[in-house]
């Protein structure tokens, strides 16, 4: 009798405890402090991410925007001041592993956890009333008047800025560069005349293109691009083969946690992001603004973002855009 009494102890204690663990996170919502401005590709990315994934856990994930400083250093530093206890995320991009070399940023991107959504191709557009055609009209008016046509690419430091300089280095030209906070800004600053050359993703253009607010002119990739209702978009590659030796230079959105956070706290929303990332709402999502879906996570995703890390931190102090060495960082060069 007295062994079934044990028996039964144990087994309570264990469910107890099973059940207890389960509950032990999250208990509360949680935030995600994107970096970048609303209606971004990094932002709208989170908000799709982040609500798929709270249907999961059973919590509100709220999702606010922290822009400024430079490659999104404001609203990475304000997420990482908060407690390590996963309750807060860092909605991100790969742009943000240049906030160091930028002096932005005072630690290597080693210190976060990474959940990789996945990114879009970047393409080079202009204002439909500029006169420039193609990519080569472009090329050869900037190498015919430096400095004299503005470009936005979002912020100093972002990926898009940072392939607007693969663009000048690669093709000769001299662009004149107009940072925004964010993605949208600097498309809206094309739109309205601002600027006469945006480079951002695909994702972020497409219906900007199609509705006639922006021109294309080339992808910032090896291959042409089919989009729907726009046709083919040639590559840059074709008139500049010379871009070879800068480009291209991947998307890697998503968002981070502490990598010092509960590892209980880790795996429940590596969990959750992994089911919300095989979700028909994400996958379609996707397909409709031609995003690439990666899902990467832990190992595989910390791969990713030191290389990141290396190649866009050097690429910045080799082009001279860069306040701080890398070697002072401890990055090391590809």
């Amino acid at each position: 009798m007295k062994k079934l009494i044990v028996i039964a102890m144990v087994v309570l204690l264990a469910v107890t405890t099973g059940t207890a663990m389960a509950k032990g996170f999250p208990k509360r919502n949680i935030t995600n402090v994107v970096v970048w401005g609303a209606g971004g590709g990094t932002d709208t990315c989170n908000r799709i991410i982040s609500a798929e994934m709270a249907k999961i856990l059973g919590v509100n994930i709220n999702v606010i925007n922290k822009t400024g400083g430079v490659a999104g250093s404001v609203g990475m530093s304000h997420a990482f001041k908060q407690k390590h206890d996963g309750y807060t995320l860092c909605g991100l991009s790969e742009s943000n592993v240049t906030a160091g070399v930028q002096g932005g940023w005072d630690k290597k991107f080693e210190v976060w956890d990474t959940f990789i959504v996945g990114g879009s191709p970047d393409i080079i557009s202009v204002t439909p009333d500029t006169p420039y055609k193609t990519l080569k009209d472009l090329i050869e008016a900037a190498k015919a008047n430096p400095n004299s046509i503005k470009a936005a690419a979002s912020g100093a430091g972002s990926i898009h800025h940072l392939n607007l300089l693969a663009v000048e280095k690669g093709a000769g030209a001299e662009f004149n560069f107009i940072p925004y906070k964010g993605s949208a800004p600097s498309q809206n600053a094309a739109m309205t005349g601002e600027v006469s050359v945006v480079v951002t993703s695909l994702a972020e253009q497409q219906q900007l293109l199609r509705g006639g607010k922006l021109r294309a002119l080339a992808m910032l990739i090896p291959e042409p691009f089919e989009v729907e209702g726009l046709g083919t978009i040639p590559s840059s590659f074709d008139s500049y083969p010379s871009l070879s030796e800068y480009l291209p230079i991947s998307q890697a959105i998503g968002f981070a946690v502490p990598a010092d956070a509960p590892e209980e706290a880790k795996m429940v929303l590596q969990d959750a992001f992994k089911q919300a990332m095989a979700t028909e709402k994400v996958k379609t999502w996707a397909k409709e603004n031609y995003y690439l879906l990666s899902g990467k996570t832990g190992a595989a995703s910390k791969a990713v973002f030191d290389a990141l890390e290396s190649n866009f931190a050097w690429t910045l102090f080799e082009l001279g855009a860069a306040k701080v060495n890398p070697a002072d960082l401890g990055i090391t060069k590809p």
